[in-house]
């Protein structure tokens, strides 16, 4: 009796575990993350990461006063934007990049060989660049996104960057 009573109790945690795997698993399903939403993340955050460095670097290289302060605001504000994003990707099961890489790598290394005028100006033109790019993922992302947290990340972070992109605008303007 003792024995069908220890293989019943068995076969009852064996099933319960069974049940908690499973439903452990489906938890992780639900934060998959689409190809399009990893996309996201790693293009975002290489982009800000990247605009942290470089407005450090346009504090220090720079020339006007202008460059300066528009160097600040892009680390203050991309600083900002990063630690969000980290948050909600770290909340959805995804790893950010913690450095830049690739292009935006090559870009921070060849802008900090430069200074003066000649920083300002080549700055400002890959600001300009960065920030349409930048503009154009994140109205992406708010409107087709599959994930709701990182649609929003991205439809309220839109505003900052097309201001970003409007101010360097203005700034490659004066340069010319």
């Amino acid at each position: 009796m003792t024995h069908v009573l220890t293989r019943a109790s068995m076969t009852l945690l064996m099933l319960a575990f069974t049940c908690g795997s499973y439903a452990a698993d489906k938890k992780t399903d639900n934060k998959k993350l689409s190809g399009n939403d990893k996309h996201f993340i790693t293009e975002a955050a290489q982009d800000g990461l990247a605009e942290v460095e470089l407005g450090k670097i346009a504090q220090q290289n720079g020339a006007s006063a202008e460059v300066k302060q528009f160097g600040q605001r892009m680390a203050d504000d991309h600083s900002k934007a990063n630690q969000e994003l980290e948050t909600i990707a770290k909340q959805l099961g995804a790893t950010v990049p913690t450095q830049p890489g690739g292009k935006h790598a090559k870009m921070v290394k060849e802008l900090s060989k430069k200074t003066g005028a000649r920083f300002d100006h080549e700055y400002t033109e890959d600001m300009v660049k960065d920030h349409e790019k930048a503009v154009a993922l994140f109205e992406k992302q708010s409107k087709k996104g599959d994930s709701e947290e990182l649609k929003q990340f991205a439809a309220k972070t839109l505003p900052v960057l097309q201001e970003h992109l409007k101010m360097a605008r203005a700034l490659t303007s004066r340069k010319k």
